[in-house]
């Protein structure tokens, strides 16, 4: 993947080629720059590849246009943010909601309560945001992203902006969660004692894939 940049293009990711296998762990290492996010925004197609092609469960991502790619991303995936990204206006009820009502789910609250009592938040869910630790707001994320019970799950950086025993259960979490659910996780991390826990790590650098192998 190429961007424009000071009058030429800058590449991001280059020659990355990477099957990932229904019901697989795998962590996506590497420096800051090295291209670990963009892989992930190019998968849920919130980026467009300069070249090349991106198949998820059967389908060619590249090839959707933006209602077909809408209704991709809510059947396929879901995707948790280093930063949360909740609504603060909305409860964590309310937040994990916003997903189930676009689908049309019955009862999308109901629905959403019982998400938050999965992950541990089942009290806690009339609460704000601005109300809840960097610990619990991920866990909303979560239930947000797991939804509707997506077959892949993409996670950047879950835990980068908690501090390391918050972050061991929120990686717990997210991998009884693939447990449970048999979903797909890729999961981008600095933490190499995290991605020792993905089935798989795969190393990139300056754009590219440098070492990939089994962990279990």
């Amino acid at each position: 993947m190429r961007l424009p940049g000071n009058g030429r293009p800058v590449t991001i990711l280059d020659g990355v080629s990477l099957d990932v296998a229904a019901g697989e762990v795998v962590a996506i290492t590497g420096p800051s720059g090295s291209g670990k996010s963009t892989l992930l925004g190019l998968i849920a197609g919130l980026d467009t590849p300069s070249a090349g092609s991106i198949a998820v469960d059967g389908v060619e991502v590249t090839d959707l246009g933006e209602t077909a790619l809408a209704r991709f991303r809510r059947r396929t995936l879901g995707f948790v943010f280093q930063s949360y990204h909740l609504i603060p206006t909305l409860t964590a009820a309310e937040n994990v909601a916003v997903p189930l009502e676009l689908a049309g789910v019955p009862e999308p609250l109901a629905a959403a309560r019982a998400r938050l009592a999965e992950v541990g938040l089942g009290e806690r869910a009339d609460h704000y945001p601005a109300q809840l630790s960097g610990g619990e707001q991920q866990r909303v994320a979560i239930a947000r992203a797991v939804a509707l019970t997506p077959p892949l799950l993409l996670a950047d950086e879950p835990t980068g902006n908690l501090d390391s025993a918050t972050g061991a259960q929120i990686i717990d979490l997210l991998l009884a969660l693939n447990r449970e659910r048999r979903s797909t996780l890729l999961l981008v991390t600095h933490d190499a004692s995290l991605a020792a826990r993905a089935g798989r790590a795969i190393a990139l650098r300056d754009g590219r894939v440098v070492n990939g192998h089994r962990t279990d």
